[in-house]
């Protein structure tokens, strides 16, 4: 939603909240307590901080507290981490700038803090909706990084505590604060190159395999691996690098569309003007190459069917060719968003958007009007605003808009794990009466092609059709039954997402 509407259905969707005590800490807060720090500022804790030098871009906690330190009238009270070498490393950088902040392993003595009045969430996927519930109903405001939530049902008991205790919800997905994005979505919606027809999702990315393990691995002994775990199952990390490589295990993470690819699906959405989620998906996919001990692929399509104009997205972490840096494009695009109208198209990348005519000639180029620093920290600062205005229509990326681009990633996922091993005709006939589908399974033929692999030899895994009802967000018809199965897992004692709805 957009302007008026999406800030008049924000208005209309707020549930009457009250001081809730969280299970077991002795927790209870007004939920519309203003900020109470010195001078007005936001006082703010920072809970996940992630590993620097790792094989990603990691560090997350640690790009926000830089984020948010240009942020004015703001003041980061707190860390949380549950590895103490990490916890360790940020504590020095306050030091150093001479500024008291105090430490936490247990996000739960965070939440206990009075003194705290919004928490950045910055942890592994599957603590995102425990840890934004736990805060809203101690009074706490949220920014939680994408994706919202590790599963659909997680997502909606977000959108739910967002709404019964009357917090400020914000998602991690900094591009709703980019000011050229903003200008492009303006221009495709109000029909300046006519009627959108399809949108593309690339996000090729050059990855490595983890590698193979000769069986459980122990945590590194910084790492208090109880709380690590939180509400995902009690088993032993199977991979040699314990920070990031949660990414591509199903019990913690959602693969590269759920990392990346969320990223680019919520642009997307947003350039589209698609404000629910597509009555289908379906994905094809597979961990090619790497031959190593993870779970989720490293190269997938998915075609979520929107009406009428549906968003094919291609997910890849191999190369041009083995041995090879470069990566795949398509127009000329590794990363990001292309939405074909009827009198021309939109390229979006990380670096740089425009709308191009039927003829590939330039027609308009969208740029930040903001300066480098500010646009670093937009995101953030959109939400201290709203935390202060105590107006969640002011945000960007309010939860239910978070859930809906998450919700993306999990409906392709789901596909993906019901699917079966399929040879290329039966994936291209899958969805026989789509181009962009047929387009992209071609591609994707010639991509693993390209890098030594035969898919007669080894099959792709082509999952079926799975049907949603945008409204109650429930699975119909066909596969429902299995594909309701993985919108909800039994989350391990005591750490247990509530049900709010």
């Amino acid at each position: 939603m957009t302007g008026v509407t999406r800030r008049r259905f924000l208005r209309a969707s707020l549930a009457s909240g009250l001081a809730f005590a969280l299970p077991g800490r002795g927790i209870a807060a007004a939920p519309l307590s203003k900020p109470r720090g010195a001078n007005g500022d936001v006082r703010v804790a920072m809970i996940g901080l992630g590993e620097v030098g790792g094989p990603g871009v990691g560090a997350r906690g640690r790009q926000l507290i830089d984020q948010l330190r240009k942020v004015p009238n703001v003041r980061i009270v707190a860390l949380c981490d549950v590895d103490e070498r990490i916890l360790g490393r940020e504590a020095e950088r306050f030091s150093a700038w001479r500024e008291g902040v105090r430490r936490y392993a247990d996000m739960r003595d965070v939440f206990d803090a009075p003194d705290i009045d919004a928490v950045f969430v910055a942890t592994p996927n599957h603590w995102h909706a425990l840890a934004t519930i736990w805060a809203c109903q101690a009074g706490k405001d949220v920014f939680v990084e994408k994706p919202a939530a590790h599963n659909i049902w997680e997502g909606r008991q977000m959108v739910a505590a967002a709404r019964k205790y009357e917090r400020i919800v914000q998602v991690g997905t900094q591009a709703r604060s980019s000011d050229a994005s903003r200008q492009a979505a303006e221009f495709l919606q109000t029909g300046q190159l006519g009627k959108i027809l399809y949108a593309q999702v690339i996000v090729y990315r050059r990855r490595e395999g983890i590698g193979k393990t000769a069986g459980p691995q122990k945590p590194p002994a910084s790492v208090d691996y109880n709380l690590w775990l939180g509400p995902a199952p009690d088993a032993p990390p199977l991979r040699s690098v314990f920070h990031y490589d949660w990414h591509w295990f199903w019990d913690t993470g959602n693969g590269e569309i759920g990392n990346n690819g969320v990223h680019y699906l919520d642009r997307c959405r947003w350039l589209i003007g698609q404000n629910g989620l597509p009555r289908r998906a379906i994905s094809l996919g597979g961990r090619f190459a790497f031959n190593d001990d993870g779970q989720t692929p490293n190269t997938q399509i998915a075609l979520l069917d929107y009406a009428p104009a549906p968003i094919v997205c291609e997910v890849r972490g191999l190369p041009v060719r083995p041995g090879s840096r470069k990566m795949d494009t398509v127009r000329e695009l590794a990363m990001g968003v292309i939405v074909q109208c009827e009198g021309g198209y939109y390229l979006g990348g990380s670096a740089s958007s425009a709308v191009y005519d039927r003829g590939d000639r330039r027609i308009k180029e969208f740029t930040d009007r903001l300066d480098p620093d500010e646009q670093a920290s937009a995101h953030p600062a959109n939400f201290i605003e709203a935390v202060r205005s105590r107006d969640p229509s002011h945000l960007n990326c309010e939860v239910l808009e978070g859930h809906r681009s998450a919700a993306l990633c999990h409906m392709a996922n789901i596909s993906y794990r019901l699917g079966r091993a399929s040879q290329p005709d039966a994936a291209t006939g899958a969805a026989k009466n789509s181009p962009q589908w047929s387009d992209a399974c071609e591609r994707f033929a010639e991509h693993l092609a390209a890098n030594g692999i035969d898919l007669a030899k080894t099959p792709a895994t082509l999952g079926p059709w799975v049907t949603i009802s945008p409204d109650s967000e429930e699975f119909v018809g066909e596969s429902a039954a299995e594909a309701r199965a993985l919108c909800r897992r039994k989350d391990r004692e005591p750490f247990v997402v509530p049900e709010t709805v």
